[in-house]
């Protein structure tokens, strides 16, 4: 295993030039400018109030940047960790929104301690089991049941929220009738605008963007007196610091799901430093670096974290060279928190909506899914098995299901001496 001094930022600020400095000091703003739309939408994704997605994307960021063993990992929210946490707590907490805020709260923590554990047993091989077909079919099932989770604040619809791809049809389809014009439009210009940015004008602050004309639109127009669903008054200031008040019955059912997003969140994590060779990741320490980050966001009323294949994009496009970036992009959310939640108030919950679709559109892994095909008919089918039951019988079931799959294949090939 690889060696990394205790406090890695610490050989960074040594060894860091004024020039490496500003680049870390750029992306991390460049990324801050990203987060904070992102932030809320994922945190709307959850069933929270936007405004915990702001709360995760402080502490986690400084606590990961001080252990963490990636140089470029941008963490905070992220799509699949939010999915999971509405999936879990859903069943569980109905109707009582303190709770489900505190529930969401001792799952950061849970999920922290978890991760933790892992690394002190140098656990880090265990991400192993969560194979190419399973992840392939996992996130391509999590990316349509996050799609339909949103085609209600797209639509301008109240529904009860569902975690299963055939409720949330079900409950459209019967309440399509009553779809809101002019949410609609909105989201629909929203996808637009973001989609041709994307392609044309890549590193631009597209979501921003978004944010700001519809916020300006809306405050000009007076569309939320029209019908057009708001984020609303925005408290501002800082979380206040401590342990959830929960009910200890619910911890035994909360288990399952932080051991879920334990490992998803690993995954993620692993996959993100392989794309952008990330030469001093180690898997060990990063169990240490997200449990650290996770145990931070439960204690200040956040949800789970994980690092964001988006954002680490923009982080490293930006010119990010050391976590240092991580710790500027805190600040600035920071700075938001205190003095910028006013201007959220008039935010129309169509455009995060859209920024959702738009963020999850390339977790739909096609391409992954037809090379299987093309060479291995057998992992293709985990693919499938893993995507089937992630959709009809919910994230934590599906996960399993694929990793029991992926086991048995090992197993039986081992067997054969394949």
């Amino acid at each position: 295993m690889k060696r990394l001094p205790i406090l890695p930022i610490l050989h960074t600020l040594r060894t860091s030039t004024k020039a490496q400095l500003r680049a870390d000091a750029m992306a991390g703003l460049t990324t801050a400018v990203m987060l904070v739309p992102q932030g809320m939408a994922y945190a709307m994704l959850a069933g929270l109030d936007p405004i915990v997605g702001l709360y995760a994307s402080t502490v986690p960021l400084v606590l990961y940047a001080l252990v963490g063993s990636s140089r470029r990992l941008a963490v905070g929210p992220v799509a699949m960790d939010s999915l999971m946490v509405a999936a879990g707590l859903l069943p569980l907490v109905q109707g009582d929104a303190a709770q489900y805020a505190a529930s969401a709260a001792v799952l950061a923590l849970m999920v922290g301690a978890i991760q933790v554990l892992m690394g002190a047993l140098r656990a880090g091989a265990l991400v192993r089991f969560l194979s190419g077909p399973v992840i392939i079919g996992f996130t391509s099932a999590a990316a349509v049941i996050i799609a339909g989770s949103q085609l209600k604040h797209a639509l301008g619809l109240r529904l009860p929220r569902s975690s299963h791809i055939v409720t949330m049809i079900s409950d459209l389809v019967r309440n399509l009738g009553e779809t809101n014009l002019l949410t609609l439009i909105m989201a629909l210009a929203s996808l637009a605008t973001l989609s041709v940015l994307k392609k044309r004008a890549p590193r631009f602050p597209r979501f921003l963007l978004v944010v700001v004309l519809g916020t300006v639109i809306t405050a000009m127009a007076g569309l939320d007196a029209l019908g057009l669903a708001v984020v609303g008054d925005v408290p501002a200031g800082l979380p206040a610091i401590g342990i959830p008040s929960l009910d200890l019955g619910l911890l035994p059912s909360l288990f399952p799901i932080a051991l879920s997003i334990s490992l998803v969140s690993m995954m993620e994590g692993l996959s993100i430093g392989k794309r952008y060779d990330d030469k001093t990741l180690v898997p060990t320490r990063e169990f240490f670096g997200l449990g650290l980050a996770n145990l931070g966001a439960g204690l200040i009323s956040g949800y789970p974290v994980s690092g964001g294949f988006s954002r680490t994009a923009v982080n490293v496009q930006a010119g990010a060279r050391s976590p240092l970036a991580g710790i500027v992009t805190a600040g600035i959310i920071t700075a938001t928190l205190l003095f910028l939640t006013p201007a959220f108030r008039l935010l129309p919950r169509a455009i995060l909506a859209s920024i959702i679709l738009s963020a999850i559109v390339g977790l739909v892994d096609i391409a992954g899914a037809r090379t299987l095909w093309k060479t291995d008919r057998t992992l293709f089918a985990v693919a499938v098995i893993t995507f089937t039951a992630t959709l009809g019988l919910g994230i934590p079931i599906g996960m399993g299901m694929g990793i029991g799959t992926s086991l048995v294949l090992r197993f039986w090939r081992k067997r054969q001496g394949r």
